[in-house]
C-alpha cells in the first residue's frame, strides 16, 4: 500500500478530516464465523457487498471487535469507510493474576498495531471492550485504568498519530479514563428521556473530549421491526443533537458468532442474515443524511454581542469565527468600549452593527449591545474567543427544547497557542461553568453565554457596577433568584485565548479578586463567613488547585457489583485539607514570617521559621502537584516543552492566590470584614444582653411576620442571617464576619386592639478564635518585656491592642447594624400608608426619622 495516510485529527469535541469536520456515522460489523486462517470475517466477496451497501446507506466507519486482514482494510478504502478496529484479548477473565499474562497481552496489541500497518483506512484502535464489572472490582479500579494506560501507550509507541479509545459502559463509568484521546460508551436505553440525561453524564465524564456512542440499537425480535427502526431514529437524532461526535448502530446484520457459535436469539441488525435489509436500515440511511442536525424552520433569531475594549489583538479571530457560522438567522454587534486601539477599525471591515461609546466598563456595554439588539435570544461571546462552526445550531436546539432562560457551553483553549497561554489554561483562576446537575448550571462564563432578551429586560440587563468582571455571575444569579433556570450544552463550544503574560495573568486574577469584593458586597448571603463563594453545584474546567490530600473516592457498585450504573459519589476533600487552598493562607505564612524576623532579638521567636517554611512548602507542594497533573494531562503541550511548562505552571498556581487576596483586600473584602473607623459606634457595644423594644399600633402580625421582617432588614444591610431551629433558644442568628455575631430572642406582648409590644433580646457572640489569638499576642507580649526584646514588645503590644480595638469595633458595629434594623422596622410598621421614595441605601428613608417607642434596656 502507497496510499497517502489522512489522519483524522481532534477538533475540540468533534474530529475533522483535513479542513472538514468528520461525525462518525457508523455501524458495528461482527464478529463472525471463523475462516480457515482464524480471522473473524466473512468472505472478501462478502465483506465488498456489505462495504458497498454501507457506503451507498450513509455509512462512512465500521467498528469491528478483531484486527481485520489487509484485505478487509482495503476493501474499506475502497468504499471510503473508515475502521474502527478493537484489540481482542481476554478481558472476561482474571488477566493480570501475573506478570506473564499481562506482557503476553501488551505484546498482542503491538503486534495486531504493527499487523494493520499504518493503514490509511483506520480510523482509530480501541484497546478493549467493556472489561465486566466483577473483573474491574476484583482488581481496582486503579489497577485496571494503569493497565489500560500502558495498552494506550504500547500502541502510541508503535503508531504514534493513531487516535486511540476504550470502550467503556454505564457498569464501570468511573473508570479514570482521562488519558484517551476520546471517550466511547456502549449504552443501550430505550426511552429518549433516559438517554437525553444520560448522555449529559457523559459529556461530564468525557469534559473537552469527543463523546461517540460506540453501540446503540434495539433487537427486532423481541420488538418488532418498525419499533426497532422507529427507536434507532430517536436514537441517533438525540445523540447528535446533544453534541456526540458520532455513533454506531449495532449491529450492520443479524449474522453474528460469539465464542465459536453464531448467536440465533438476537437481531440487533439494520440487514438479516441473508443480507436482506430491515426497514430499520432506510430509516437509518435517511437519518445519517440529515445529520448532524435537521433543519428546522422556527429556529430562534441570534443577536450576538461582541464587547471589547483594546481587543485588537484577537478581536480579528472573533469576527472571522462569527462570519463562518453554519447558521441561518443571526446579527453581530460588536461595542467598542473606549477603545485606545485599533479595534474600531478591525471591526469595520466586517459585516457588523459597530457601536462605539466612551468608556463605560464591561456591564455597560453589554447592556448598550442588549438594547440594539434584535434577536430573541443574547449570544455574548469575549474579543478573545471565537466559536466552533455550530455554536448557535446547539444552543438553539437547548432552547427549543427547553424552557431555561439562559445557555451556556464551554470555552476551550486553542491547541496552537503559545507555551505560555496553555500554563495559563492550566492554571487556577480561568473562566469555569458550575453545574447543579448534567445539565442545569448556577453559572456560565461571560466568554459564552446566552440568554433570552426578554427575561434580560426583565430584571434590568447588567449592574453596572460590574466594570470588568463579576457581571456573568451577578446576572445568573439574578435570573434563577426570579425562578428560571439555566442550562448547558457541552457541544455549544467556543475556542477562548488565555492571557499571554504572566504580567496580564496576574492583573487578570487581582480583577478577579475585586469582583468578588463587588459580589460579596451585593450577595453576602452566597459567601461563607470567612468571605470565600459558596457554590451549590460542581466546578467544571482546568487548572484547579487541589490538596495534598483528599478523601478516597467512593464507587457505588451496587450489592456484590451488581449495579447497572456504577458512579463516583464522593469525590471531594475534607474541610481541612481545603484550608490551604484559601487566599488567606498567605496572611498565615506572612505573620510566621514576620514573627521568624524577630529571632534575631529573641532566639524563642525561631521557632517561627520552621513553621513559616512548612506552611509555605505546604503551597509549592500543592501547586507542583496540581501543575504536574494539569501538563501531564494536557496534550497540546510538546513533549520537549512540558518540563519548561511545568514549571511556569507551577508559578501560577502559587501566585494566584496573592493576586486574588490583594484584589480582595484592596476592595474591602478582608476576612473579618469590619474596620478599626467602626469604633464611632462605640456606645452601642455591650457585653451583656440589651432588650430592644417596638410599639406598633398601626398593624397586626404574627410573630413569625416579625421575624420575617426584621431578618430582611438585616440581609439589607449585608449580613448573613440564620433562622433558629425547632431545638433553639434563639430565633435569628446574624453575622459579619467569621468571628463576631450576634443573636436574638423574639416575643410579642398582645395589647388588644391590633396593638402590640415587639420584644427582641439580642446578645453578643465572639468566637474562641479571637480569644486565643490574642492569648498568644499577650503571651508574646510578656515574653518580649521579660527578656527585654523591646522591638518584638513595640510590634506584638501594638498588634495586641489593635487586635482588641478590632474586635470592639466589629461588635460596635454589628449590635448598630441590628438597631438600625428594627428602627427601619418601627419605620415601616408605623408609617406604612406614607409613601416613600426608594434609596439604595435602606437607613436613608428613616435617618431623620425620630422614633421615641424604641428602648433599649441592657
Amino acid at each position: 500500500m502507497e496510499n497517502k495516510i489522512v489522519r483524522l485529527q481532534i477538533d475540540g469535541k468533534f474530529f475533522k478530516d483535513g479542513d472538514e469536520r468528520y461525525y462518525v456515522k457508523g455501524v458495528t460489523y461482527g464478529t463472525f464465523e471463523p475462516d480457515k486462517s482464524g480471522d473473524l470475517f466473512p468472505p472478501l466477496e462478502t465483506v465488498e457487498k456489505d462495504f458497498r451497501l454501507m457506503a451507498e446507506n450513509g455509512v462512512n466507519t465500521v467498528r469491528t471487535y478483531t484486527v481485520p486482514p489487509l484485505a478487509v482494510l482495503d476493501a474499506a478504502l475502497k468504499y471510503n469507510l473508515k475502521m474502527m478496529v478493537g484489540m481482542p484479548w481476554e478481558q472476561h477473565l482474571t488477566f493480570l493474576d501475573t506478570e506473564k499474562q499481562e506482557r503476553d497481552i501488551v505484546e498482542r496489541v503491538r503486534q495486531n498495531v504493527i499487523r494493520c500497518s499504518n493503514h490509511p483506512a483506520i480510523f482509530c484502535f480501541a484497546i478493549g471492550n467493556e472489561i465486566p464489572a466483577q473483573i474491574v472490582r476484583w482488581y481496582g479500579d486503579k489497577k485496571i485504568t494503569l493497565f489500560l494506560k500502558k495498552l494506550y501507550q504500547t500502541v502510541k509507541e508503535v503508531d504514534p498519530d493513531a487516535l486511540v479509545t476504550y470502550v467503556n459502559y454505564p457498569t464501570t463509568e468511573y473508570l479514570d479514563l482521562s488519558f484517551l484521546d476520546f471517550f466511547c460508551f456502549n449504552v443501550f436505553l430505550e426511552t429518549e428521556e433516559k438517554l437525553t440525561k444520560y448522555l449529559a453524564r457523559l459529556h461530564n465524564l468525557a469534559e473537552d473530549k469527543p463523546l461517540m456512542l460506540s453501540e446503540i440499537g434495539l433487537d427486532s425480535m423481541r420488538n418488532g421491526l418498525e419499533k426497532q427502526a422507529e427507536t434507532l431514529n430517536w436514537q441517533i437524532r438525540k445523540i447528535f443533537e446533544k453534541g456526540c461526535a458520532g455513533c454506531f448502530v449495532f449491529s450492520w446484520t443479524d449474522d453474528w458468532w460469539r465464542g465459536g457459535l453464531p448467536i440465533d436469539d438476537w437481531d440487533f441488525g439494520l440487514v438479516d442474515r441473508s443480507r436482506n435489509a430491515k426497514p430499520a436500515l432506510s430509516t437509518v440511511s435517511k437519518v445519517f443524511a440529515e445529520l448532524p442536525y435537521k433543519g428546522q424552520e422556527e429556529l430562534p433569531f441570534f443577536s450576538i454581542v461582541v464587547c471589547s475594549y483594546n481587543g485588537s489583538r484577537t478581536i480579528r479571530d472573533t469576527l472571522v469565527g462569527l462570519s463562518e457560522l453554519d447558521y441561518p438567522k443571526y446579527e453581530v454587534i460588536v461595542v467598542n468600549d473606549g477603545s485606545k486601539d485599533n479595534t474600531a477599525e478591525i471591526a469595520a471591515q466586517f459585516h457588523v452593527q459597530l457601536i462605539s461609546t466612551e468608556n463605560r466598563g464591561l456591564s455597560s456595554a453589554r447592556n448598550t449591545g442588549l438594547f440594539a439588539s434584535k434577536g430573541e435570544i443574547i449570544a455574548y461571546i469575549d474579543d478573545d474567543a471565537y466559536p466552533d462552526p455550530n455554536w448557535l445550531n446547539y444552543l438553539a436546539s437547548s432552547y427549543l427544547g427547553t424552557n431555561h432562560a439562559g445557555v451556556g457551553g464551554p470555552n476551550l483553549p486553542p491547541k496552537h497557542a503559545e507555551l505560555i497561554s496553555h500554563c495559563v489554561a492550566n492554571s487556577p483562576g480561568g473562566p469555569c461553568h458550575v453545574l447543579l446537575d448534567d445539565e442545569i448550571a448556577e453559572h456560565i462564563p461571560g466568554c459564552n453565554m446566552t440568554f433570552k432578551k426578554s427575561v434580560l429586560i426583565e430584571i434590568g440587563g447588567f449592574d453596572p457596577v460590574f466594570r470588568a468582571a463579576g457581571d456573568d455571575v451577578d446576572i445568573c444569579w439574578r435570573i434563577q433568584e426570579r425562578g428560571y433556570t439555566i442550562g448547558f450544552h457541552h457541544s455549544a463550544f467556543v475556542w477562548h485565548h488565555r492571557r499571554s503574560s504572566l504580567k496580564t495573568y496576574w492583573k487578570q486574577q487581582e480583577g478577579y479578586g475585586k469582583a468578588e469584593a463587588l459580589l460579596e458586597k451585593k450577595w453576602p448571603e452566597k459567601y461563607n463567613s470567612l468571605g470565600h463563594l459558596s457554590w451549590r453545584g460542581h466546578i467544571y474546567g482546568n487548572g484547579l488547585t487541589k490538596p495534598i490530600y483528599s478523601k478516597k473516592r467512593k464507587i457505588f457498585y451496587g450489592s456484590q457489583g451488581s449495579a447497572l450504573f456504577q458512579s463516583v459519589y464522593n469525590d471531594s476533600y475534607n474541610s481541612w485539607s481545603s484550608v490551604s487552598l484559601m487566599p488567606e493562607w498567605f496572611l498565615l505564612i506572612l505573620f510566621f514570617g514576620i514573627v521568624s524576623v524577630f529571632g534575631f532579638e529573641l532566639p524563642l521567636f525561631g521557632i517561627s521559621f520552621p513553621i513559616f517554611l512548612f506552611l509555605l512548602g505546604l503551597i509549592v507542594a500543592q501547586s507542583a502537584i496540581s501543575a504536574a497533573k494539569a501538563i501531564k494531562k494536557d496534550k497540546s503541550i510538546a513533549k520537549d516543552q512540558k518540563l519548561k511548562g511545568f514549571l511556569i505552571t507551577t508559578y501560577m498556581h502559587f501566585i494566584q492566590p496573592i493576586s486574588r487576596l490583594r484584589g480582595r483586600l484592596k476592595h474591602g473584602l478582608n476576612p473579618s470584614r469590619g474596620s478599626l473607623l467602626n469604633l464611632k459606634y462605640l456606645k452601642s457595644f455591650s457585653l451583656f444582653p440589651q432588650v430592644i423594644k417596638v410599639w406598633s399600633e398601626n398593624k397586626w402580625a404574627e410573630l413569625s411576620e416579625w421575624q420575617l421582617d426584621l431578618k430582611s432588614e438585616l440581609l439589607k444591610r449585608k449580613m448573613k442571617v440564620q433562622n433558629g431551629g425547632e431545638y433553639d433558644r434563639w430565633d435569628l442568628d446574624y453575622k459579619i464576619g467569621p468571628f463576631i455575631s450576634a443573636r436574638a430572642l423574639l416575643t410579642v406582648e398582645e395589647h388588644g386592639m391590633g396593638k402590640q409590644y415587639f420584644k427582641i433580646k439580642q446578645w453578643l457572640r465572639i468566637s474562641i478564635i479571637p480569644f486565643l489569638t490574642l492569648l498568644g499576642l499577650v503571651l508574646v507580649t510578656i515574653l518580649s518585656y521579660k527578656f527585654d526584646a523591646y522591638l518584638s514588645l513595640m510590634f506584638f503590644g501594638s498588634l495586641s491592642i489593635l487586635f482588641v480595638l478590632k474586635i470592639i469595633a466589629d461588635s460596635c458595629y454589628i449590635l448598630t447594624l441590628f438597631k438600625k434594623s428594627v428602627e427601619a422596622l418601627a419605620f415601616n410598621q408605623n408609617w406604612e400608608k406614607e409613601q416613600s421614595k426608594e434609596t439604595e441605601n435602606p437607613d436613608e428613608k428613616f435617618a431623620n426619622f425620630n422614633i421615641d417607642n424604641i428602648l433599649i434596656e441592657k
